[in-house]
């Protein structure tokens, strides 16, 4: 990122330039045409099924629409196309549970690039299947992600693999900013956002291009209280870390990071608003009623935001005109199976 705009950039409390600014997600924004699905936001069909008499709206982003399934595109895509050759052709290398890995995946075939991915043993089959469709090379380890990160700079310093971070990463939360500059453009009126957080990345890229183009708006972050280190990271001031042991028990295995990324939480104590956890039964139930619809599909983590929209409007700010983010929509068949008869 050129100085030049560094040296034209807002200066925050401390002095410091943002790290990510609005020319860096308009660049991403370019590099995305013709490649991530510009989603349009649909009115909630869930509003009126829920009997919502407060006069709220809910409008949905749908990521679950990519290509992928899933947001992680936009940044893998925008720190991929944006290496240069020799970079490219040594090939890349990312740590993943999976929405992540398919990006990486998806975007190295469609820029020839050779792709490696170290997933955990117990990421979901569907996404496993997926990323091995797409023509990369999958290296299995155990659930932590500290263990994925670790193998990954070690294959990375044997092969000269380049790392496409998950989320801890100027270009990643770039391409995942592009989320915040639609949602602005669609609905110019929007008076508060909610999206998932896990390690930050979309996060912190919506919050950027929110607050760097219309402050007023409210930026809320949701996870699943199994675990809520973001939310005690925001409120703490500095990054709280989890155990592999404790972010396993939650459903959404998306959202599964042992913490924050430290480029990440920078983004997010200058523009996150508030984080909320939600229960894990509150993510089921919001997944049943997106499921009511093909386009609002949702996996677990996909299902987060909704489920602080639906469940928790008392720690929510009081605005009328709302948007939540569907992050991603593979859900495995036997776990939506499962939610249809719990449904009936």
């Amino acid at each position: 990122m050129a100085a030049s705009l560094r040296e034209a950039a807002a200066q925050d409390d401390n002095g410091d330039s943002p790290i990510v600014i609005l020319n860096d997600i308009r660049e991403a924004q370019t590099r995305l045409r013709g490649i991530a699905v510009r989603t349009k936001l649909i009115p909630s069909h869930i509003h009126e099924s829920d009997k919502i008499k407060d006069g709220r709206q809910l409008y949905l982003k749908p990521e679950n629409l990519q290509p992928i399934g899933s947001f992680k595109l936009r940044g893998a895509y925008n720190k991929i196309a944006a290496l240069s050759e020799d970079e490219r052709r040594r090939g890349v290398i990312t740590y993943s549970s999976g929405n992540h890995a398919q990006g990486v995946a998806y975007a190295a075939r469609a820029l020839g690039v050779k792709a490696v991915i170290v997933m955990p043993g117990n990421a979901p089959a569907v996404k496993r299947e997926a990323t091995l469709a797409l023509g990369a090379e999958i290296i299995l380890v155990g659930p932590a992600s500290s263990e994925r990160q670790a193998k990954a700079e070690e294959l990375a310093g044997q092969h000269g693999y380049v790392i496409v971070p998950p989320y801890n990463d100027e270009m990643i939360i770039a391409g995942q900013g592009t989320m915040g500059m639609e949602i602005l453009e669609d609905l110019p009126e929007v008076e508060t956002v909610i999206a998932p957080v896990g390690g930050g990345g979309m996060l912190s890229g919506i919050a950027t291009a929110i607050k760097l183009s219309k402050p007023e708006v409210k930026v809320i972050g949701a996870e699943p209280e199994l675990a809520a280190d973001a939310q005690a990271s925001l409120r703490s001031g500095k990054i709280v870390q989890s155990t592999a042991e404790e972010t396993t028990r939650t459903l959404a295995d998306g959202l599964r990071t042992q913490s924050i990324g430290p480029v990440n939480f920078e983004h997010i104590r200058r523009y996150v608003d508030d984080i909320v956890t939600v229960r894990e039964d509150e993510i089921r139930k919001a997944m049943q009623r997106l499921a009511a619809v093909p386009k609002t599909l949702a996996e677990p983590s996909g299902a987060v935001a909704v489920a602080a929209f639906l469940f928790h409007q008392d720690e929510l700010p009081r605005t009328t005109i709302n948007v939540a983010v569907i992050s991603g929509g593979n859900i495995e068949a036997d776990m939506l199976a499962e939610l249809r008869k719990e449904q009936a």
